[in-house]
């Protein structure tokens, strides 16, 4: 919202710009309508060219000022003012200010008015309004800045074309946005607890019953479908917005587009879709992560439920893109969703898939998680569906890590079997054809911890998630300091049956000096025969020496993993119970 509001008066010679000013100032009842706290009157001489132009390019509203008695001041507003402003490429609301109506004698209205402004109108959409007025008597003096204020803070062309006496398409998809968040049990109509519901997020209150039923019956008179016995429509809805705008009443459908986000361009404001981290620190602290809050699971629990319209527990791909529709959709699509989380026999995304899934956004990138937030319609503060977790050093130094999302790297030679690990961490069936990662490759899953409470208060899961990086990636992340201080537990991937394959993640623990982050050691590939490895110490003898739990060894074909993955989120909870300290 704009804090002040700067108005420029121009126009000819002796129109009575200044005099308008003058008599604004003067007039008692004036703090009613404009004050200056939030408004900057400036008019500006037309000889003084420099003056001018300096002015019209800081002006927030033009007042462009004729004399009703000179008609030639009333045809230079076309020929000469308007052309001139927008030549100097200023795009801001134009008002239309007939001065010295006192000079018509007892008749002051002028009946023509509308046929005078309207090619006017026609002509230059930047035209709001126009407004006649006395400054002498005075006369609607007050009603003129009004009008400029209002031109600012509730403009008309970006939510109405004039000319065709619609809606414009901006606008029309700001309110069906609205009006499907709104939508609560997405039955395609507002019924009136929902329509109350709106109305108070608004504007403070409900509407009274009788007020509810003369909203419909307007609404059913003009268009039988925007009113059917489950509520408002869609169609309702914004019949009654292009009614609000054609009776002039546009601060109802800017308080309405603001209260749900929206500046004056018609896309959603960046304060809105990521506010101020308000307890949080806005930049948050090195070695710690954002995770939801109880809240934040909350959230995307019930909006699982809502979506989930068969109620067969899992989010098929029509109800997925209902669900984004307030949105620029799925957000996942690029990484390969949802082959990256959880589904059930038809691909569908489970709610324990789908609440992993924004365990794993909000980990690495917190910001989307908040924007997301604001698209899919959280009420209040979305801030507040997030928490910043303790530094990880803190943490480790406790002897456990008090956070419900870890984030866990694995490296591991070429065919040693990461990618496989981390399909069958999200239940995917195991292929025997070989195919190479070509790029970082994230799943994400929940693994069920008993007796610990924190994880409880969470949803009774701990979102966590594994992240692998092939062989060209390896040098670039582990260099990368920034990347491994966000990483929890690191899981080294060997194949037990191909003799170089250990040595090649020993060397890599070795070499980047990576004994200061907890880590596992995976043997793959169990069900083959186990061959000696080429390094200076075998697999068992090298982790006790280092302090770490011997090697686990597995074998993705058999499908039985949950030990695996369990004692890597244990590794990365405790590592001083599993590791010799590291500090």
């Amino acid at each position: 919202m704009i804090e002040l509001v700067r108005v420029l008066l121009v126009g000819d010679h002796h129109v009575g710009k200044s005099t308008i000013i003058t008599s604004l100032i003067k007039e008692a009842f004036v703090a009613n309508r404009v004050t200056d706290e939030n408004t900057y009157l400036q008019t500006a001489r037309p000889e003084n060219k420099d003056q001018l132009e300096a002015e019209i390019r800081k002006a927030d509203v033009i007042c462009i000022v004729y004399a009703v008695n000179d008609e030639d001041s009333f045809n230079r507003v076309p020929e000469f003012w308007l052309p001139y402003i927008r030549k100097l490429g200023r795009n801001v609301p134009v008002v239309l200010v007939g001065n010295k109506i006192d000079l018509r004698g007892s008749d002051i209205t002028n009946e023509s008015l509308e046929a005078q402004i309207t090619p006017i109108m026609n002509e230059f959409k930047e035209v709001e309004t126009c407004v006649e007025c006395s400054a002498k008597q005075p006369l609607n003096v007050s009603e003129v800045f009004y009008f400029a204020q209002k031109a600012v803070l509730h403009p008309t062309a970006p939510l109405y074309d004039s000319r065709e006496h619609t809606l414009k398409p901006a606008c029309i998809d700001a309110l069906r946005r609205i009006f499907r968040l709104c939508d609560l049990d997405k039955n395609g109509a507002l019924d009136d607890e929902e329509i109350n519901e709106f109305q108070a997020k608004c504007f403070g209150s409900p509407l009274q019953r009788q007020e509810l039923e003369s909203v419909k019956l307007v609404v059913k008179e003009a268009d039988p479908n925007g009113v059917t016995e489950l509520g408002l429509t869609e169609i309702g809805f914004l019949y009654l917005h292009t009614l609000f705008i054609q009776r002039g009443r546009l601060e109802t459908t800017w308080t309405v587009l603001r209260q749900f986000g929206y500046g004056n361009d018609l896309s959603l404001r960046e304060d809105y879709l990521w506010p101020p981290l308000s307890t949080f620190i806005i930049l948050v602290p090195l070695e710690c992560s954002v995770e939801l809050s109880s809240d934040g699971y909350q959230f995307f629990t019930d909006l699982f439920q809502t979506f989930d319209q068969d109620k067969d527990g899992a989010l098929k791909s029509v109800e997925l893109d209902t669900l984004f529709s307030t949105s620029p959709g799925i957000p996942w699509l690029s990484s390969g969703f949802p082959e990256t989380t959880i589904t059930n026999e038809s691909n569908s995304v489970t709610l324990q898939g789908f609440l992993a899934q924004w365990s794993m956004t909000t980990l690495l990138d917190y910001k989307t998680t908040l924007a997301y937030l604001a698209y899919l319609g959280y009420n209040g503060d979305t801030t507040t569906a997030l928490k910043i977790t303790k530094p990880r050093k803190t943490d480790r130094k406790r002897g456990k890590i008090q956070r419900a999302v870890f984030s866990c790297y694995v490296f591991g030679a070429t065919g040693s079997g990461k990618t496989s690990l981390l399909k069958a961490f999200i239940n995917r069936q195991f292929n025997e054809i070989y195919v190479g990662t070509e790029k970082p490759y994230n799943v994400v899953n929940s693994i069920e911890i008993g007796g610990a409470e924190k994880y409880l208060v969470e949803s009774l899961f701990v979102p966590y998630q594994m992240q692998e990086f092939g062989a060209n990636y390896e040098t670039e992340i582990l260099q990368n300091k920034k990347k491994l201080e966000s990483c929890d537990v690191i899981c080294f991937v060997y194949d037990s049956g191909d003799v170089n394959s250990f040595a090649h993640v020993a060397n890599l623990r070795s070499r980047f000096n990576l004994g200061t982050i907890p880590c596992v050691f995976i043997a793959t590939k169990s069900d083959q025969d186990l061959v000696p490895q080429k390094h200076d110490i075998q697999p068992d003898a090298y982790c006790r020496q280092e302090g770490l739990i011997v090697p686990v060894s597995v074998s993705v074909k058999d499908n039985v993993m949950a030990d695996v993955f369990h004692r890597i989120v244990e590794v990365a909870m405790e590592p001083y119970v599993f590791c010799l300290p590291f500090f």
